[in-house]
């Protein structure tokens, strides 16, 4: 059943993300930042939708008390009553591997939809997430969920060894990283390659890890930060930016 113009929300760690759902066309998606104090800019977010819509399906990974914020300022504004993604034991074709679905994060369930919804049933795959955090999820071609893995993303990795390590915080001068290679010659370009590095072997280690187990799986990677990670990736992927939100689409 078509619900006329919808919004599509993905409220994230860093970014809040969104686009238009119109006849079934997914428009292009925009982002704005969320502060530091992890308020999320609902001023801003309210003032770049349109006057009128049909529907708002949302994701949300902010602190309760945020998303609840949100979600009123979008019923006032709007009238529209928002409808907020929580994992399940199934949906939209996928089973949730999770032995206690409501533990995997809602933002890795939609993103999981989504590639399936993409993809299948051609073949199984790797859905990676590269954001604040770094997730990798495995979905066979039948749309069973084995599970995943959560890290640091890059990102955060550094910014970690920064406030957490004298040593290295003393000897990083911030500059700009160079070639692409293992071995750096200065502190911050160790560090910000050495973080890609290890994402990117994460990826790869999972895929062969998803091929051992009998699947020709494909690799699908979405996220903010997955710019700075992909060069150092060495096998075929394809990249979905609108991932997570074209999992919410494949639940309408």
């Amino acid at each position: 059943m078509s619900e006329g113009r919808t919004l599509l929300l993905d409220v994230g760690n860093s970014r809040v993300k969104w686009a238009l759902q119109n006849a079934g066309r997914i428009g292009r998606q925009r982002a704005l930042p969320i502060g530091a104090d992890s308020e999320i800019p609902v001023a801003a977010l309210l003032a770049a939708l349109p006057k009128r819509l049909d529907a708002i399906r949302m994701v949300s990974v902010a602190r309760a008390p945020h998303t609840r914020a949100l979600v009123f300022a979008l019923r006032r504004a709007t009238g529209v009553d928002p409808w907020l993604l929580q994992t399940s034991a199934r949906a939209a074709g996928v089973r949730c591997g999770y032995r206690e679905p409501w533990r995997l994060g809602a933002d890795r369930w939609a993103a999981v939809i989504g590639a399936h919804h993409l993809y299948a049933p051609v073949r199984s795959l790797v859905v990676v997430d590269i954001g604040t955090a770094m997730t990798v999820d495995f979905v066979s071609r039948d749309g069973r969920h084995r599970g995943g893995v959560i890290v640091p993303g890059p990102a955060l990795m550094v910014e970690s060894l920064l406030r957490d390590t004298h040593g290295i915080r003393r000897r990083t001068t911030p500059g700009r990283a160079g070639r692409r290679t293992a071995f750096a010659r200065s502190t911050h370009e160790a560090l910000v390659h050495g973080s890609r590095l290890a994402a990117a072997a994460l990826i790869e280690r999972a895929y062969g890890e998803a091929r051992s187990l009998g699947a020709r799986p494909g690799l699908v990677i979405t996220g903010g930060g997955a710019a700075a990670v992909l060069p150092w990736v060495t096998v075929p992927y394809r990249q979905v930016p609108d991932l997570v939100l074209r999992g919410l689409a494949a639940l309408a």
